[in-house]
């Protein structure tokens, strides 16, 4: 089942199930299950909504305005370098063999987009770079958690674009001012449950630019796994329901490409992920 935020008639913000090519208001301008779909997480309301949801109003989707597919995380944690592809051909392989925990960075919540919106390239680079990426949401309070049990802390999964300014993110090797200008952390469309979407190791990543293919991975080729990762983040900060884990990028960003590959105004850029459906961007560069 598809899950999305987006924007009610009136402009509020609201959300809802997206089933058949139509948007089913489930939040406060519908029916009025929970405010936002992060609480319908915290609710435990998130993939149990049974089928009496067609009763909530709806509308086609195609005249929906998406949202990002959880507006308001309090957290949003992204891994650098995670794919063994994008490790090659950012010349890290031999480092992060040796590597024992993740290279973490923060994004924050208002930096983030919604599909079909902008992806703004800032006036002040001419490095604007994509990074689809497979995001997961948490479900419930989580600390301290063992891999083995971080499966159970997962709410779902969404698409995401984490586009890069990056003579910002390279300036030094703190990361975090190249990946936070606003309109750049593109979320969604939707977000599936956990338990709608099968085993993660079948799941393919691909991202197109102009409907050229520039990355294609599958989810398998993870360096550190998704357990893993929760089992770290949570090992140094508590995460809530609806919070963010972004868990990396895969080879054949625009910066490694021969010629360098980095976006213009006008490039559409789609990331893909098997059962989650087509984030879509267009980029417009700031004025």
């Amino acid at each position: 089942m598809q899950y999305a935020s987006f924007l009610a008639p009136d402009s509020s913000p609201t959300w809802g199930i997206i089933e058949d090519n139509l948007a089913y208001d489930l939040g406060p301008t519908g029916a009025g299950l929970a405010r936002t779909l992060k609480a319908a997480i915290a609710d435990g309301i998130f993939g149990t909504v049974r089928p009496d949801f067609h009763s909530a109003p709806a509308r086609p989707e195609s005249r929906i305005d998406y949202l990002p597919a959880v507006t308001d995380p309090a957290k949003i944690i992204c891994i650098g370098v995670n794919y063994r592809s994008h490790q090659q051909e950012t010349g890290r392989a031999v480092h992060q063999a040796e590597q024992k925990a993740p290279t973490v960075f923060t994004r924050f919540a208002d930096s983030q987009t919604g599909h079909l919106r902008p992806a703004q390239m800032p006036a002040t680079t001419n490095e604007f770079d994509y990074e689809g990426e497979l995001a997961l949401v948490i479900s419930k309070p989580a600390f301290r958690v063992r891999a083995k049990h971080a499966m159970d802390f997962v709410a779902g999964y969404a698409a995401y674009n984490d586009f890069s300014v990056r003579d910002w993110q390279l300036a030094t090797t703190q990361w975090t001012p190249g990946k936070n200008f606003p309109g750049t952390g593109a979320f969604g469309p939707y977000l599936v449950p956990a338990a709608d979407l099968g085993p993660l190791e079948r799941l393919t990543l691909e991202t197109r630019v102009n409907g050229e293919t520039r990355q294609k991975a599958s989810v398998a080729d993870l360096y550190f796994p998704i357990p893993e990762l929760i089992e770290y983040v949570t090992g140094f900060t508590p995460l809530a329901p609806g919070d963010v884990i972004v868990t990396g990028t895969p080879g054949g960003v625009g910066r490694f490409m021969d010629p360098p590959g980095l976006l213009s105004e006008g490039d559409v850029v789609e990331v893909e992920i098997t059962g989650l459906g087509t984030l879509r961007n267009t980029v417009v560069r700031e004025r």
